[in-house]
């Protein structure tokens, strides 16, 4: 019946390349989320990795500082883990490896 009327052809091809197109676009649209969403997943991959690196920097001169302390001076745990901003347990860690 469609093909006998040139009106009804028109509005069945008018709506099969609307269906056509609104497909693409979605298709489009999810492809371009996939890829804002993997470009910001590695840049907080990227800023997490900058802010251990930096904390397990700061907290190497942190240990570094810690064990000169320990080495050269006679300053109790306490002290040496206000000075050095470590926990009084991380110093008498590292005192025990100094000793040893």
């Amino acid at each position: 019946m469609i093909s006998a009327d040139d009106e009804e052809r028109r509005l069945a091809f008018v709506r099969q390349r609307a269906m056509h197109d609104e497909a693409t676009l979605l298709k489009e649209a999810r492809e371009g989320g996939f890829e804002q969403g993997i470009e910001k997943g590695i840049e907080q991959g990227i800023e997490q990795g900058i802010a251990q690196g930096l904390k397990k920097g700061r907290q190497a001169q942190m240990s570094e500082t810690a064990l000169k302390l320990i080495v050269r001076t006679e300053m109790d745990d306490v002290m040496i883990a206000e000075l050095s901003g470590l926990s009084v347990g991380q110093v008498e860690h590292l005192r025990l490896k100094a000793n040893h």
